[in-house]
C-alpha cells in the first residue's frame, strides 16, 4: 500500500542526503519520481545536501498545488512512481493535505523530509500537519550533536554567534555560518534552554576567573609563590 512517510530530525542530521539516496535507489531501478522542495540552501529549484550532492527539483512556493501539478504531469503523458518533498516544514497545511491526497487518490508513495520545530521549539505548521496525517513517521538515526557532545534535539537561530528567540518563523539560513550573519546551530535541550551556543560557551571559557590567582596574605604571612 502507498504511504505518506515523514522523515524528521534536527538540522544537520542528513534529511536531504536521505532524500537524494531514495531518489538514487529508485531511479536506478527504472522508477521515476517527482521531486519538490522549498527554500533549499542551494537556491530555487534545487534539492541539495551538505555533503555536496544536488539535483534539480520543482520549487513548491506559496500557493503551489501538489495534487494539481501531479495530475497535469500525468495527463500530459508524464510518469510518476513516487514523490519526494524536501524542506516540508515550510509547506502550508493545505499543501500537506494535497500530498496525502496524492497517496490516497493516485496511489503514489510520498516521502516528506523536514525539521519538526523552529528556533523557538514551536511546531512548524507543515510539520504539525504531517504528524497529524502521515502513515509513518521516521526519526532519522544519524544523530546531530550539540557542541557539548550530547545528542542535538533543538534548532537554534543565531546572530553574531548569540542565540535569538524572537523574529519571523521562516528565515532561510544554514548551520556553520559566519558569526556576523543569521545562522543556525543544533543544540541539546539543556543548552537551548540556557541559550548557550558554542560561541557563547567559548566566550564564557575565556572570561577572567572570578577568584584572584594569588590569594591575599593571611595574618601578614606572604602568599606562597
Amino acid at each position: 500500500m502507498p504511504e505518506l512517510v515523514f522523515f524528521s530530525g534536527t538540522m544537520d542530521c542528513g534529511k536531504s542526503t536521505l532524500a537524494l539516496q531514495i531518489e538514487h535507489n529508485r531511479s536506478t531501478r527504472g522508477l521515476q519520481g517527482m521531486i519538490y522542495t522549498r527554500n533549499d540552501r542551494a537556491g530555487e529549484g534545487k534539492l541539495s545536501s551538505r555533503l555536496g550532492l544536488v539535483t534539480d527539483s520543482v520549487e513548491a512556493g506559496e500557493g503551489f498545488d501538489f495534487y494539481a501539478h501531479i495530475v497535469a504531469h500525468l495527463s500530459a503523458g508524464g510518469r510518476a512512481d513516487y514523490v519526494i518533498a524536501d524542506e516540508a516544514q515550510f509547506l502550508e497545511p493545505d499543501q500537506i493535505d494535497q500530498l496525502a491526497r496524492i497517496v490516497d487518490d493516485l496511489e503514489l508513495d510520498v516521502f516528506a523530509f523536514g525539521i519538526t520545530t523552529d528556533f523557538r521549539t514551536k511546531l512548524f505548521p507543515g510539520s504539525q500537519r504531517l504528524v497529524e496525517l502521515a502513515d509513518r513517521i521516521e526519526v532519522l538515526q544519524v544523530e546531530a550533536l550539540c557542541w557539548c557532545g550530547a545528542r542535538a534535539t533543538h534548532n537554534a537561530r543565531t546572530v553574531g554567534g548569540q542565540m535569538v528567540v524572537e523574529g519571523a518563523q521562516v528565515v532561510v539560513g544554514d548551520v556553520n555560518q559566519p558569526e556576523t550573519v543569521v545562522g543556525y546551530e543544533v543544540l541539546c535541550r539543556r543548552h537551548h534552554r540556557r541559550r548557550l551556543t558554542s560561541a557563547a560557551a567559548r566566550a564564557a571559557a575565556l572570561s577572567p576567573d572570578v577568584l584572584p590567582v594569588d590569594p591575599a596574605p593571611v595574618n601578614g604571612t606572604p602568599a606562597a609563590g
